[in-house]
């Protein structure tokens, strides 16, 4: 059977030994369709970015690019624009017909970290092909904020699955008749279009906009940082904005989403060439995230969007990506929401969960 393989069946999947660790999983790792992955204890300031290729191991490429080898034991600072690599905790034994995506978590994302996966042989980032063994290493380029790193940090998070996994056009006009995926009309055109909301109620705030100059962001550190220290607000009175070249933006999406039990999703762009910007994303929406089951009312997508070369207006409504739904194997065992002490259900705007609440 095709789908996302769900948190009971990945927790069978270590007891088997398909996943193992330097040190013991906690089960805190396990969400409702991925596993969060962990930091080791050595990060490698590389030259560039770089992917294994066909047949090569990522060690080896590692001695041809290494600059400095840092130890984050004691922790250390990963300073913003230096790309490193560090090897994670975790690998691979996978089964001949699973696969596996990797990607940003939710947090990481909002503090425009990009972080990717590599593996060995690997010629594209975060996809793992079907019956890899081998390990996982994370490439990390803090670009707005530079951070303070420790091992057993979980930046980025895995999941795996199956067979044809993404639902067409058809099957998702159905599942929207059946359980609304959002609060009004939906735009289904090879996935759930999404747009941004630049008139929020009873205010002119929309956005952030990321400070060039400041502090180190401790990752361990929840709730404690002045968002004034960080941030710009960003307001508009006329539905616009004006996107800056090379700036980091958080945003919100218009429409409240709402990801059933046995689905998941995945954040996607809408067109290549929808205009002088990137909306970046955490990337992956678990089963039950705004799901009223959970305790939701549909969530909004938050946004993280860079603006290119050029200055680029950017209008209330406008639809800037699109959710691709995915089928679980069967329905996880755990929910996204307030039972698993979710940080986002139910959101709105909202920086990362290392800043206070405005």
């Amino acid at each position: 059977m095709a789908g996302v393989i769900p948190n009971q069946m990945i927790e069978a999947m270590i007891a088997n030994g398909r996943i193992s660790a330097s040190q013991s999983i906690d089960a805190a790792q396990i969400q409702p369709a991925s596993l969060d992955l962990r930091l080791g204890d050595v990060a490698y300031r590389v030259r560039a970015s770089f992917l294994a290729g066909h047949q090569a191991k990522v060690a080896d490429r590692l001695e041809e690019f290494e600059m400095h080898r840092i130890d984050l034991r004691q922790g250390a600072v990963l300073e913003k624009g230096a790309v490193y690599v560090v090897p994670l905790m975790e690998r691979l034994d996978l089964p001949e017909d699973v696969s596996a995506v990797a990607n940003a978590k939710s947090s990481t994302g909002r503090l425009d970290l990009l972080t990717r996966t590599i593996t060995d042989g690997g010629t594209e980032f975060d996809r793992i092909t079907a019956g890899y063994d081998g390990p996982l290493y994370a490439e990390i380029c803090p670009r707005s904020f530079s951070v303070l790193v420790r091992p057993g940090m979980r930046l980025n998070q895995i999941r795996f699955g199956s067979g044809s996994t993404v639902l067409d056009d058809a099957a998702l006009r159905a599942l929207h008749a059946r359980s609304p995926l959002v609060d009004g009309d939906a735009l289904i055109d090879e996935g759930l279009g999404f747009s941004v909301d630049l008139r929020l109620p009873e205010t002119t705030l929309v956005g952030y906009r990321a400070k060039p100059h400041t502090g180190v962001v401790d990752l361990d550190k929840i709730g404690h940082y002045a968002a004034a220290d960080y941030w710009e607000e960003v307001h508009s009175d006329n539905g616009q904005i004006i996107l800056d070249p090379g700036a980091f933006y958080i945003l919100v999406s218009r429409e409240a989403v709402t990801i059933p039990p046995e689905y998941a999703a995945e954040m996607a762009p809408y067109l290549a060439m929808v205009g002088e910007f990137r909306v970046h994303y955490a990337g992956f929406f678990d089963p039950g995230f705004g799901h009223h089951a959970t305790g939701g009312t549909g969530s909004r997508g938050v946004l993280e969007v860079r603006c290119h070369e050029a200055p680029f207006v950017l209008e209330h409504g406008q639809i800037v990506g699109r959710l691709v739904y995915e089928r679980m194997h069967e329905a996880p065992t755990q929910l996204y929401g307030a039972a698993i002490a979710s940080n986002y259900q139910g959101q709105g705007l909202k920086l990362s969960k290392h800043f206070r609440t405005p």
